[in-house]
C-alpha cells in the first residue's frame, strides 16, 4: 500500500487479525508494544526509538487489535487474551522464534503476560511505565480511559502525559485529536474500559507468583513525574523480577521514550546489546 501517512506501513494476519506493523532495521528482532491512549498507534508512540533501535536491530512494532490502523472485527472482545494471541501470531506470521520484548504503559502489562505465558519466545524484557501489577487507579489513568473525542479534551490529556509541557504544542494536539477521530477508533476506544475502570486495572495484571518466576533479563524504566501510571509500579516489579534493573528518569512524566528520546533509546540499545556481547 502506497500512502502518505506515515502510520500506515506494512499488514500481515497475525491470529486472523489483519495487522499494521512496522518493520525496520536488522539485527536480534524487538518488538515494542504501544500504549493505550486515544488514537495511539505504534509510530505515535515509537517514531523517535525506531529509527534508533533500528541502527542494531530489526526492530518490529505493530498496531495492536483495537488501535491504529489494524482490523478491528464487529464484535470482537478486547481482553488480555486476545492481545498475547495476535502478538504471538504476528511472530508466527513473520517466522520468529524469540524476540526482545519493549512494552509501554498497556503494552508492559502485554508484554509481562506474553513473557509469563511464552517465555521461550523473549530473549530480554524491557518494560517502560507498564501497568501489569495491581495498583489504584490513577485520576491520569482515569482520564486517558475516559476520554471523550475534543481538541480540548485531548490537550488536557497530553498536559497529563508530559512533565515538559513545552512538548504540548497545538500541533500535537490537532494532531492527536485527528488520530482519536478516524472511523472506528473512539468507538473501540470506549469499548475497552468503560467505567468503573478500576476493573480494568485488575484485568491487566499478572499474578504476582507469576511475575516473581520469570527468568528473563529485564529492564524496568519509569518517568518520576508520571501521572497516569504510578512509579510504585516500577518499582514493585523491580522488587519481583529477580533478574531486573530499575531507571527512573527525572523530569519525566508518562512519555519517557518522547520526553528523554535519545536516553531512552541508549539506555534500551545498551541493555539489549548486552545479550549479543555475551553471546559473542
Amino acid at each position: 500500500m502506497t500512502t502518505s501517512n506515515p502510520e500506515i506501513a506494512q499488514s500481515i494476519v497475525a491470529a486472523g487479525i489483519r495487522t499494521n506493523f512496522h518493520d525496520v532495521g536488522t539485527g536480534f528482532p524487538v518488538l515494542l508494544i504501544h500504549g493505550s491512549g486515544p488514537g495511539v498507534t505504534a509510530w505515535a508512540n515509537w517514531r523517535l526509538a525506531m529509527p534508533a533501535l533500528a541502527k542494531q536491530a530489526r526492530v518490529i512494532a505493530p498496531d495492536m487489535v483495537g488501535f491504529g490502523f489494524t482490523e478491528r472485527p464487529d464484535g470482537f472482545a478486547y481482553t488480555m487474551h486476545a492481545w498475547v494471541r495476535q502478538a504471538i501470531g504476528l511472530l508466527d506470521a513473520l517466522k520468529l522464534d524469540q524476540v526482545d520484548l519493549v512494552g509501554n504503559s498497556f503494552g508492559g502489562a502485554l508484554s509481562l503476560a506474553l513473557a509469563i505465558r511464552h517465555p521461550q519466545r523473549v530473549r530480554r524484557l524491557v518494560l517502560m511505565g507498564a501497568a501489569g501489577v495491581e495498583f489504584e487507579l490513577t485520576p491520569g489513568l482515569d482520564a486517558v480511559w475516559g476520554y471523550t473525542p475534543s481538541l480540548d479534551n485531548m490537550r488536557k490529556l497530553l498536559d497529563i502525559f508530559a512533565f515538559d509541557r513545552g512538548l504540548v504544542t497545538d500541533e500535537l494536539a490537532r494532531l492527536r485529536y485527528d488520530a482519536s477521530i478516524q472511523p472506528g477508533f473512539q468507538e473501540a476506544f470506549s469499548s475497552m474500559f468503560p467505567a468503573p475502570r478500576q476493573r480494568w486495572v485488575a484485568s491487566l495484571a499478572s499474578p504476582e507468583a507469576d511475575i516473581q518466576a520469570l527468568p528473563h533479563e529485564t529492564l524496568i524504566i519509569h518517568g518520576r513525574e508520571d501521572q497516569v501510571l504510578p512509579l510504585s509500579n516500577s518499582i514493585r516489579l523491580n522488587a519481583l523480577i529477580s533478574r531486573s534493573q530499575l531507571h527512573v528518569f527525572g523530569r519525566c512524566g508518562h512519555w519517557t521514550q518522547i520526553e528523554h528520546a535519545a536516553r531512552f533509546a541508549q539506555l534500551v540499545g545498551n541493555f539489549l546489546a548486552e545479550e549479543d556481547a555475551w553471546a559473542a
